[in-house]
C-alpha cells in the first residue's frame, strides 16, 4: 500500500461540525484559563442562541485567541480556520483534528479551504476566521487578507465579531513568554444578510478593518492594567523596534532586563509592567507607544524601498515541511538547505541549496503581499507554488523583511492595500 503523505492526509478530511469534545475543552478553558488571564467578556448583541449558518471574525491578538473568543460563545460551536502548516506540528495536529479545524495556506489561494468553509456553511453551522491571517506582530492590526469581502459576499450569511483587548500583551510577538494580566472580549454583529447583499467586497473589507481595529499599547496607556512581565520583559524587543528614533541608525537597538537602548547613542527607555516606555532622561527620544515606534519604522522603510537600487540581502537557512512525518518538539519546519535571500524592487529571490542540490526561486513583488510567522520574530515563511518555505536569518532582520516586502508590494501595484483610515486606539 502506498504511504500517504501528511498533506494528503490533511486534505482528504471532510470537515464536519464540532462535537462534544469542543464543549468539554471549552468548559475546561473557561474554568482554568479564564481566571489565569483575568478574561472578561461582554455582548453588545448576544447571538449565542441564534440558529443557522454564520461567520464569526475577530482581531488576531495572540496565540490564545481561539480560547479567548470561543469559550464564552458556548453552546454555540464553530469550525475555526487555522494555518495549514500548523497541522504538520505534532503538538497541534491531534487537537486541531479533534476540534475539526479547517486548514488554510495563509496569504495564498487555497481551494481546499474554500470548499470546506462552504461545506460547513451549507450544513447550517458557523465558521470562525481571523481575517488578518496572522496574529499581531506590532500590538495592533494589519489589514484583512485579500478575498475576505468576496467570501462573505458570496455566502450571504450573518457575520458576528469580537474585539480582543489585552490579548497581545499576554504574549507579545517579540517574546512569547506568558505575561498574565487582563483581557477583555466584546461581541457584536457586524453584517446582516441585507448588508452583504448591498455592499461591495471592498466596502465589506473596509468596514471589517474599522470594526476590529485595536491597538493594545495605546489602549493600556489609558487603562494601565498590570502584566507579569518579570525581570526581562523587554527581552528581544529589539527584533521589533530595530531603529533608533534619536540617531536614526538601524539594528543598533539592544535590550537588557526591562530596558531597551541604542548601542550607538545611548537613547533608551525602561519598560513598565503596563507596557509604557519611560525614557532614561530628558535627552532620550522615545515614541509615545511601541505601536507608534513600529509605525515610524514603516514610514522609514516605505521611503527606502522607493529608491530604485533598494536591496535587502541576508544569509538564511531554508526550512520546509517533511512529507511523511509530523514535526516534533514544537518545530515549525525541517532545515533542508541554506543560501542567500534577496529582496529588491522586483520581488523575493533565494539562491542556495535544498536537500544538497542547487535551488533557486523568485517571487514577484505583486504576488507577495506579506509573510507568515509561526512563532516569534526569529523566522518567517511564505508559500512557493503551494509549498511551505521558511527562512531562518542569521541576523535580526525579520521585521525589516516584513515591512519592506509589504511596502514594495503596494509600491508595485499589489492588491493588498494599507488601511484607508488613520487608525486610533
Amino acid at each position: 500500500m502506498e504511504k500517504r503523505s501528511v498533506e494528503k492526509s490533511i486534505h482528504k478530511r471532510k470537515i464536519s461540525h464540532p462535537n462534544w469534545i469542543y464543549d468539554t475543552l471549552g468548559l475546561a478553558w473557561k474554568l482554568f484559563v479564564y481566571p489565569k488571564y483575568h478574561v472578561h467578556y461582554s455582548f453588545k448583541k448576544d447571538f449565542r442562541r441564534e440558529s443557522g449558518p454564520f461567520f464569526f471574525i475577530s482581531n488576531h491578538a495572540s496565540r490564545l485567541d481561539y480560547i479567548f473568543v470561543g469559550a464564552p460563545l458556548l453552546p454555540l460551536k464553530m469550525n475555526f480556520v487555522a494555518g495549514y502548516n500548523e497541522f504538520h506540528r505534532s503538538h497541534l495536529s491531534l487537537v486541531f483534528n479533534l476540534l475539526r479545524v479547517i486548514p488554510k495556506k495563509n496569504f495564498t489561494p487555497d481551494l481546499y479551504t474554500v470548499k470546506e468553509i462552504s461545506r460547513v456553511i451549507k450544513s447550517g453551522h458557523g465558521v470562525c476566521i481571523f481575517p488578518e491571517g496572522m496574529s499581531s506582530i506590532s500590538g495592533a492590526n494589519q489589514p484583512v487578507a485579500l478575498g475576505t469581502g468576496k467570501l462573505f459576499k458570496h455566502h450571504k450569511v450573518p457575520v458576528y465579531y469580537s474585539v480582543i483587548r489585552g490579548g497581545y500583551l499576554t504574549s507579545p510577538k517579540y517574546n512569547l513568554r506568558d505575561r498574565v494580566g487582563h483581557v477583555e472580549v466584546e461581541y457584536d454583529q457586524l453584517f446582516t444578510v441585507e448588508d452583504l447583499e448591498r455592499m461591495t467586497p471592498a466596502e465589506i473589507e473596509a468596514k471589517i478593518n474599522r470594526a476590529i481595529y485595536h491597538d493594545d499599547y495605546a489602549w493600556n496607556k489609558i487603562h494601565k492594567h498590570h502584566y507579569d512581565i518579570g525581570d526581562n520583559g523587554a527581552e528581544d524587543l529589539e527584533d521589533l523596534l530595530f531603529w533608533c528614533p534619536r540617531c536614526g541608525r538601524q539594528h543598533t537597538m539592544a535590550t537588557s532586563g526591562n530596558t531597551i537602548f541604542c548601542t550607538e547613542c545611548g537613547n533608551g527607555a525602561r519598560l513598565l509592567d503596563t507596557y509604557e516606555l519611560v525614557p532614561f532622561d530628558d535627552t532620550c527620544v522615545i515614541p509615545e507607544t511601541q505601536t507608534a515606534w513600529f509605525n515610524l519604522e514603516r514610514d522609514l522603510i516605505r521611503r527606502e524601498v522607493q529608491q530604485e537600487d533598494f536591496v535587502l540581502e541576508e544569509q538564511v537557512k531554508l526550512g520546509m515541511l517533511p512529507e511523511y512525518e509530523l514535526l516534533k518538539n514544537q518545530a515549525t519546519s525541517q532545515i533542508v538547505g541554506s543560501g542567500m535571500l534577496r529582496l529588491d524592487r522586483t520581488g523575493l529571490s533565494y539562491t542556495g541549496t535544498k536537500n544538497g542540490e542547487p535551488f533557486t526561486f523568485h517571487i514577484p513583488s505583486v504576488a507577495l503581499p506579506t509573510y507568515g510567522m509561526c512563532t516569534d520574530l526569529s523566522r518567517f515563511y511564505t508559500f512557493l507554488n503551494g509549498e511551505f518555505v521558511e527562512f531562518y536569518p542569521e541576523h535580526r532582520v525579520v521585521e525589516k523583511f516584513f515591512l519592506a516586502t509589504e511596502e514594495l508590494h503596494r509600491l508595485n501595484g499589489g492588491k493588498w492595500k494599507d488601511f484607508d483610515f488613520t487608525p486610533e486606539a
